[in-house]
């Protein structure tokens, strides 16, 4: 009886520190811009654009990435090896796009393959946001800063890359063919210039 009590006694207690545990486990493995975001930034936004409302503080939304292959018209299995590097750069599987009307001039039917995509949220989502700022747009040849004028007046911002083996998850011997991408960031802010603090707090090394 005594024992039984016992055992009861530590249920809680055990259950508290498996809760613990995994709490503890999150945070390790939560992305360090992430939390960077959440400890640093929201609140420096916050003060800077005068807000209220913590809710009211622009945040990244998702990214998506767009790598388009025209020559996919002509011979579809073209398509596999963008699919394949898309899914290296971002961790994720792609979606392969689809074209959503026929170009006669393009030799283009509605349906058929025309490039991969992916939507990045949540963790995913800092983890690209945090190699791209950090890692990735500094190997860019001769880079002076990313436009300030690629805001599609929404909050938006869109970035033009050339080639895939800026990423260092691509290997040079096995790519047959440059590629170049759209990476979309879209964010919860009300305008452009929200999007821009945000952007710039986050890393994004705009042109001076």
């Amino acid at each position: 009886m005594a024992k039984e009590k016992e055992r009861k006694g530590k249920g809680p207690e055990k259950q508290e520190s498996r809760v613990a545990a995994v709490a503890r486990h999150s945070a390790k493995e939560r992305p360090r811009l992430r939390s960077r975001f959440e400890k640093e930034i929201a609140p420096a936004l916050m003060k800077e654009l005068d807000l209220k409302n913590s809710m009211a503080v622009p945040r990244l939304h998702k990214i998506v990435v767009n790598m388009g292959v025209g020559e996919a018209t002509q011979n579809a299995k073209i398509l596999d090896p963008a699919v394949n590097e898309l899914g290296q750069i971002t961790g994720q599987k792609p979606v392969v796009t689809r074209a959503k009307k026929s170009i006669a001039a393009f030799k283009v039917r509605e349906g058929m393959p025309i490039g991969a995509m992916v939507t990045l949220r949540g963790d995913r989502m800092y983890e690209f946001m945090d190699r791209l700022v950090t890692v990735v747009l500094p190997r860019v040849r001769d880079f002076r800063g990313v436009s300030t004028k690629s805001f599609d007046g929404r909050g938006n911002y869109t970035l033009g890359l050339h080639d895939q083996l800026i990423f260092p998850e691509i290997d040079y011997a096995k790519v047959d063919k440059l590629k170049g991408m759209n990476v979309t960031i879209v964010t919860t802010a009300g305008s452009d210039d929200q999007a821009r603090s945000l952007l710039k707090h986050l890393g994004m090394p705009f042109r001076a």
